[in-house]
């Protein structure tokens, strides 16, 4: 059962706790007393989490993305990486936890990984830097890149951040800098480059690991040039206009596909991907492995122009 709940997730809040109170009372009063009582209950609870997650908005879709409970960069290593060996470093400054990299097998082969890693609670979210990345993060993106270059492996990456680190220290390292690279890496890199968005993307903090051949988003995450809360602050928008704003952004991955912008939407169970993070790592990895498929074997100057023509696209509207 889901412990956090979404504020339009109070009605199925509301029924699990009926469920999980029958359930107590049914142990009181003998094997199988309330049976029907809560089957029933879960049933409703079901219908209800389908249909709510059917019909989201932006806004929500943006809650549901920072979901707390959602599978993370290091989940999606656990559940589809064997034999991971995690690198750190970027051999200048020091080691970014907000990234996390190295290498392993996927599926029996031999990958590289990246990903943005938030973490899960307060311990694990202060040595992740919440995942915003600092420049010696995304130098050590860099670094493996060209590891996964030099012994021809292909890259994986796990996109979740709100945005690049902030702090006055990241500006006097060279933020923006370390992002360019990162971005010029992803774009001149000779072997296939698959990039995920499993919660959030955002602006060039995100782009610095997703400028793959293909980009994929979870159903329920969110791609943007920044927060809907900071367009709010830099536009001058009164807070309750938050959600009109998100909306008007084009955040979704519904709103990028048709943009071309991604290349395709990976479905989430009902109830989101932290209401079955087992199913959701696996439906990701599936993915992954078809769109890696369609690359393999490319010559490196074929891999490089596919991802060039495929970032010269984005913007095109046929005119002269």
């Amino acid at each position: 059962m889901v412990s956090h709940y979404l504020d339009f997730e109070r009605p199925i809040a509301d029924l699990e706790a009926k469920i999980e109170e029958l359930s107590k009372l049914s142990d009181q009063a003998g094997a199988g007393a309330l049976d029907s009582e809560i089957s029933a209950l879960r049933s409703r609870a079901a219908i209800l989490r389908s249909e709510s997650y059917a019909k989201l908005d932006t806004w929500q879709k943006a809650q549901v993305a920072r979901h707390p409970e959602r599978p993370h960069c290091v989940d999606y290593i656990a559940g589809l990486i064997d034999e991971f060996v995690e690198l750190r470093g970027d051999r200048r400054f020091g080691d970014d936890q907000a990234i996390v990299g190295g290498l392993g097998r996927f599926r029996g082969e031999p990958v590289l990984v990246i990903g943005q890693e938030k973490g899960h609670d307060t311990t694990t979210r202060i040595k992740h830097s919440f995942g915003s990345v600092r420049p010696e993060g995304y130098r050590k993106a860099v670094r493996l890149m060209d590891l996964a270059e030099r012994y021809n492996l292909p890259v994986i990456s796990f996109v979740d951040t709100a945005g690049a680190y902030p702090g006055i220290g990241a500006e006097e390292r060279g933020q923006g800098e370390a992002i360019a690279r990162s971005i010029e890496r992803c774009l001149t890199l000779a072997t296939p480059m698959i990039a995920t968005i499993t919660g959030e993307g955002g602006s060039g903090g995100a782009l610095a690991i997703a400028s793959a051949n293909k980009v994929m988003m979870l159903e329920h995450s969110i791609y943007s040039v920044a927060t809907p809360e900071a367009a709010s602050s830099i536009l001058r928008f009164a807070r309750e206009d938050i959600p009109k704003l998100a909306e008007a952004m084009k955040i979704t991955a519904q709103d990028l596909i048709k943009l071309k912008i991604i290349d395709r939407i990976i479905p989430e169970p009902p109830g989101g991907a932290h209401s079955d993070r087992e199913g959701t790592i696996e439906t990701v990895g599936d993915a992954i492995e078809e769109e890696l498929r369609g690359l393999i074997g490319l010559s490196p100057d074929a891999i490089r122009q596919q991802r060039a023509e495929r970032f010269y696209a984005i913007g095109r509207t046929g005119l002269s």
